[in-house]
């Protein structure tokens, strides 16, 4: 299966779909509040998901599964930088929120919050771990699984170039 790069490319897909309904399914039986950088990961989880979905529908070639997962990878990539600084917010720099004043993406997960509150509302602060699985924090599992997933698509482009 992880030899044909459209495949990777789906898996990445359904992967950004079930951590985004995970996330949901932990906020409202936990009662975790999500931070903007956490509402960030949960857009960027959705913009690769849709990413791929549409590529899958769209374009048929390898040399279009080529650019999509460069695409793909590039939106991963992005999620790891939110991640890893949202990991060292909590690690390091526990007193500090989000940001000292508010940054236009911060103003953007808020309109993006009364828009769709179910998906977007953005209440807790960046620095509290809040929930931990196996010693790590949602951040850190974040950063994991956006790692993964930018290794996932620079095998498909690799593949899709060969």
């Amino acid at each position: 299966m992880l030899q044909q790069p459209r495949r990777i490319l789906l898996l990445i897909g359904v992967l950004g779909f079930a951590l985004v309904a995970g996330g949901l399914v932990l906020a409202r039986t936990m009662n975790l509040a999500a931070c903007p950088l956490c509402i960030l990961q949960r857009m960027l989880y959705l913009l690769a998901a849709f990413e791929v979905i549409l590529s899958l529908i769209i374009f048929r070639t390898q040399k279009s599964s080529f650019y999509v997962a460069l695409v793909v990878a590039s939106t991963a990539s992005l999620g790891v930088w939110i991640a890893g600084y949202q990991t060292w917010l909590q690690r390091f720099a526990t007193d500090t929120s989000c940001s000292a004043n508010q940054p236009w993406w911060e103003r953007f997960v808020y309109w993006a919050g009364e828009q769709s509150p179910l998906l977007f509302e953005a209440t807790g602060l960046c620095s509290e771990a809040g929930w931990k699985f196996l010693s790590l924090s949602i951040a850190e599992w974040s950063l994991l699984m956006f790692s993964a997933m930018t290794v996932g698509a620079l095998r498909a482009a690799w593949l899709a170039r060969r």
